[in-house]
């Protein structure tokens, strides 16, 4: 299948010449040796680096490769490959660990966005199977109406880009926290856990169906860091948490998940 980028300076369709993406005003965008495109103009960036750092994207990798989120990986893959269309984009895809175990379970050409330029080349780099680009999800280099399927894990849900690129009755799966996600690592850090709530509904779009998978699973002080550095709480974990967490070593963890199906209004 041949790739539909759309220009993130003047929104022309993008032309693969080579090496090369290029719009009918000469902008121009070379992909790197590990296969993914920078789509990312610098006057978009929010930070020299924005994104997941280096150390956020290794921490995850190891995680995730040690299979213990494997079950919402099987799950999301399941879903959408009883789904018809020509185009996924999975939206904040990171090093690609979902994105390509959805590409390898459909027909449809399967694109990764993220604008963390770590994630991608690490994601590049290994799953050949997918299209992966370095973008910014509130600005995706798509044309309207381009997806028949979007993917959101963990990543925030920008309402307006969400509608824009979706096709007529294309479907929006999410993943996002069920109630009780690391609810004993959170312990450390707050004095009340609160229930993770579930995401709310786009605008232009229905909700038609819901999940929740949970699973309880056993860590090691390594996995435990790694898990925590991957999370948006990292930064408030303080030495004396990270103190107690070693003296503890094993960890008894859950992992919980919603998984909530959308369509196009």
């Amino acid at each position: 299948m041949s790739l539909e980028y759309q220009c993130p300076l003047c929104s022309k369709s993008l032309t693969k010449t080579q090496n090369t993406l290029r719009c009918e005003s000469n902008h121009s965008f070379d992909f790197a040796k590990e296969g993914y495109v920078n789509l990312l103009p610098v006057q978009n960036k929010n930070s020299k680096q924005p994104g997941d750092s280096l150390e956020m994207v290794q921490a995850r990798r190891t995680f995730l490769e040690q299979g213990f989120y494997a079950f919402l990986q099987q799950a999301l893959s399941d879903i959408t490959s009883t789904i018809k269309g020509n185009n996924i984009i999975d939206l904040g895809c990171g090093e690609g660990f979902y994105t390509h175990a959805i590409a390898n379970n459909t027909q449809a050409q399967v694109y990764g966005v993220d604008i963390s330029k770590s994630a991608i080349k690490y994601a590049a780099k290994r799953y050949p199977n997918c299209s992966f680009s370095v973008a910014s999800i509130s600005q995706a280099p798509f044309k309207e109406g381009f997806a028949d399927i979007l993917i959101s894990v963990f990543a925030p849900l920008f309402t307006k880009e969400l509608d824009r690129l979706a096709k007529p009755n294309a479907t929006l799966v999410v993943a996002s926290p069920g109630p009780w996600h690391l609810k004993e690592l959170k312990a450390y850090i707050y004095q009340s856990v609160s229930e993770h709530t579930k995401v709310d509904v786009p605008e232009g779009f229905t909700e038609t169906h819901q999940d929740l998978i949970t699973q309880q699973v056993t860590l090691s002080i390594n996995d435990v860091r790694n898990l925590i550095m991957m999370t948006p709480f990292a930064w408030k974990f303080r030495p004396e948490h990270w103190e107690t967490l070693e003296e503890k070593g094993e960890h008894h963890v859950t992992l919980s998940f919603y998984i909530t199906q959308f369509q196009k209004a």
